[in-house]
């Protein structure tokens, strides 16, 4: 007893230590992240990324010391956003499934749902991408409705292959995966399948990064990215991350999951470029100083579609959930302010509104 009142005085005088260091602002240099992005050695990202269990990214392992910078974010939140800024959202198309049923099963098509979620059709099969229909991932509300219910998908026509990308709560969704048609197969990284098979009765193949599988006339390939995993009863990197490459007779489609900007987007262009659509992740990258390791900024994203020869740009997880510092539709805004800054061809950006279909064309080809 007398040492536990020793050591209180001390403690005291430690909180405001403590309090300091958590208080104090944090500074991000861009040009020293972007010198060490360009050091990374694509050799690497073929290496072993498991070791006792747990998963990790050989090129750059992610800084250690991550729940006091989670404290010192929640606790130091101050970026001002301009009216406009914290209030602008996507546009909604309505009646997606009826508008689906009057375009012929031979065309390819691609539909924001909402967040990570994409409806597309290759070669008549569908394919779902991280699918989230919930109100909420966990705890962030969801802004926008979603442009599928989950009554609707079971009226698809057709196949359906759903590819997961990590088990984080905005991009696997357990009550969206039980509701699934009983005809869903999925497709998920390393150390996701039992939690899969608990939801639902479908066939599940795990994959590693590099491996392809076959569904339908589609071949996937299971790619790196640079993030991590961490759920309830998973632990922290206890189940693998990925990105996909969708290759089908006529075009090849790159669905990044969530990553921050790294080496391998390089090393997919050289290998499947040029890729005829690019879905990049532009969302939660504000605080820079803690969210540019797992999360690209509107520049990286850039950066990323040009790494991969890409033809055409369709930006994910933005105007759905506040998962970040920045509103749910800053990524846009800051996306379209980049484009226009650097003269790009606004052709080659596709920016749907929710429930938009977008008719697929390969590369060469005007989309409709």
């Amino acid at each position: 007893m007398i040492r536990h009142r020793r050591s209180l005085p001390l403690a005291l005088l430690l909180l405001p230590v403590l309090c300091s260091c958590l208080l104090t602002p944090q500074t991000f240099d861009e040009e020293a992240w972007r010198l060490r992005v360009e050091e990374q050695d694509r050799a690497k990202l073929y290496a072993a990324h498991e070791k006792d269990g747990r998963y990790f990214n050989p090129w750059m392992v992610q800084d250690k010391g991550r729940f006091g910078q989670f404290l010192k974010w929640r606790l130091t939140r101050s970026t001002a956003y301009t009216d406009e800024e914290e209030s602008y959202l996507p546009g909604f198309e309505p009646d997606l499934l009826q508008r689906l049923k009057n375009i012929p099963a031979e065309k390819d098509l691609l539909v924001w749902i909402g967040h990570a979620t994409f409806l597309i059709r290759l070669s008549g099969s569908y394919w779902l991408t991280d699918p989230i229909l919930s109100e909420r991932a966990l705890l962030p509300k969801r802004r926008k409705p979603p442009a599928l219910t989950l009554g609707d998908l079971g009226e698809l026509d057709g196949p359906l292959t759903v590819v997961i990308s990590h088990n984080h709560y905005d991009h696997l969704d357990m009550r969206t995966l039980e509701a699934l048609p009983v005809h869903t197969r999925f497709i998920v990284p390393l150390g996701l399948g039992e939690l899969v098979s608990s939801l639902h009765d479908g066939e599940v193949t795990e994959i590693d990064w590099w491996q392809e599988v076959r569904s339908g006339q589609t071949l996937v390939t299971g790619l790196p990215a640079q993030h991590w995993s961490r759920r309830i009863g998973q632990g922290h990197n206890r189940t693998l991350w990925a990105s996909y490459m969708l290759e089908s007779s006529t075009l090849t489609l790159y669905y990044g999951g969530d990553s921050g900007y790294f080496v391998g987007y390089r090393e997919f262009g050289r290998k499947f470029g040029p890729v005829d659509y690019a879905l990049l992740p532009t969302t939660a990258y504000q605080p820079r100083w803690f969210m540019h390791y797992p999360h690209m900024n509107a520049d990286e994203a850039l950066r990323a579609f040009g790494d991969l020869q890409a033809h055409r740009f369709v930006p994910t997880q933005w105007g759905t959930f506040r998962l970040g510092d920045n509103p749910p539709g800053y990524p846009m805004l800051d996306l379209k302010r980049q484009i226009n800054a650097r003269q790009l061809d606004p052709a080659a950006f596709l920016l749907p509104d929710l429930g938009q279909i977008l008719m697929l064309t390969p590369a060469g080809n005007p989309p409709p």
